[in-house]
């Protein structure tokens, strides 16, 4: 009940404080327009923002100057994301800086244009292209590669259990963690670009297929799509991949393919929807009947007429996709039927160095090595969902 009384108390006086806020705004401006038309939610979010502000100084201060074990570990986390926050905003702020005045003309406008966020997403992006893409020369040893040393202590100090030549360690089996983590990027995000693109060339199909012809064909499709989606994706996708496991035995690269079709079709369906909703809006359009009447085949109308005109949404639609794909990946296999070792995954990661979280209690630094595969898959999720957001917003019409 006291918990009750606390909250009850606190959202008073954030009233209160967004009350005097608004007041003393309408008498130092002299009731200027802001002030006099700014109403009571308004004035009760600024006092809010200004509380969580002022209760995020406060903590960030008592995490740099803890004394002690038990404070240093109590902060440690929060200070970690607080340092790391300030660091990507530096440096997508530098970013945009950038590249408004290096490139083309239209990306200088395009960067000149560009939200913080948006920037952030695509630095981001980048960063994991170019890891993804060189992690056999940047990685300091092989995914596969197995050492003698077994569970090293990320920090490198031999006084704590490290190793100056695995900066983060080694698991279970004396793999080096580092070289894992950079091989992640380039396996899952790779096979979850691979399968994002295959769903789209299937649902896109099938579904400007669809709206173009009608008939039987639009009705069998969509009523196949009905069924595929009134099942959970996750549920669907485990299932069909341990029957998958099942069929491909001990190849490992089979049932990696296996996954990939698995995914990509589920996923499709999703993809199907919107391209059949955006190709029925484009078919009944003037051009697209002075094309019929000039003679125009199948082809020409989907790769000339529709898909140019439906270019923006599904730009938008494969960024979400690719998160959701991103993410069923990571989850299957830290269930252990996606990704199959020796590969490198992230997913992986997770579930084999969730044992890590037990050191909480006197190394934080260790029981963070779970959090640095978790934390890439979010931090790629996060970046992607602010490019898709950019682009909504541009494709939309919208001013800033």
């Amino acid at each position: 009940m006291n918990i009750w009384i606390q909250i009850i108390g606190i959202l008073v006086a954030l009233g209160v404080l967004g009350w005097l806020f608004r007041f003393a705004g309408q008498k130092a401006t002299n009731n200027k327009p802001f002030f006099r038309d700014m109403t009571f939610g308004v004035a009760f979010g600024y006092a809010l923002g200004a509380a969580v502000l002022l209760w995020i100084l406060t903590t960030y201060y008592k995490a740099i100057t803890a004394d002690g074990q038990v404070e240093v570990n109590k902060y440690f986390f929060f200070r970690t994301v607080i340092e790391w926050f300030v660091k990507f905003s530096i440096a997508a702020y530098l970013f945009r800086l950038v590249f408004r005045y290096v490139g083309t003309a239209g990306t200088r406008k395009l960067f000149r244009n560009m939200p913080l966020t948006a920037s952030f997403g695509i630095m981001i992006i980048l960063v994991y292209a170019f890891v993804a893409i060189f992690a056999g020369v940047i990685a300091p040893h092989g995914q596969e590669e197995v050492f003698a040393k077994v569970n090293v202590l990320p920090g490198g100090d031999p006084a704590i259990g490290g190793d100056p030549d695995f900066p983060l360690g080694t698991d279970q089996i004396g793999r080096d963690l580092l070289s894992r983590l950079i091989y992640g990027a380039q396996n899952t995000v790779g096979i979850a670009f691979a399968t994002t693109c295959l769903a789209f060339l299937l649902g896109g199909t099938f579904g400007f297929l669809a709206a173009t012809l009608g008939g039987w064909l639009d009705q069998l499709v969509s009523r196949s799509v009905d069924v595929l989606m009134a099942i959970p994706s996750l549920i669907f996708a485990l299932l069909l991949m341990t029957i998958a496991a099942a069929w491909a035995g001990s190849n490992k690269e089979l049932l990696t393919v296996y996954m990939v079709l698995i995914i990509a079709v589920i996923d499709s369906t999703r993809v199907f929807r919107l391209a059949r909703a955006v190709g029925l809006n484009i078919v009944v359009m003037d051009y697209i009947e002075a094309a019929k009447l000039r003679g125009e085949g199948l082809g020409y109308l989907i790769f000339r007429e529709i898909l140019p005109n439906a270019t923006a949404p599904l730009l938008a639609e494969f960024g979400l996709r690719f998160c959701f794909v991103f993410l069923t990946i990571a989850s299957l296999s830290f269930l252990g039927v996606g990704i199959q070792p020796p590969l490198a995954d992230w997913g992986t990661m997770v579930r084999d160095l969730g044992q890590f979280i037990n050191f909480a209690a006197f190394s934080p630094q260790t029981a963070s090595l779970p959090l640095l595969a978790a934390g890439a898959i979010a931090l790629l999720t996060v970046a992607v969902n602010f490019v898709v957001d950019w682009m909504l917003h541009k494709s939309s019409g919208l001013k800033e």
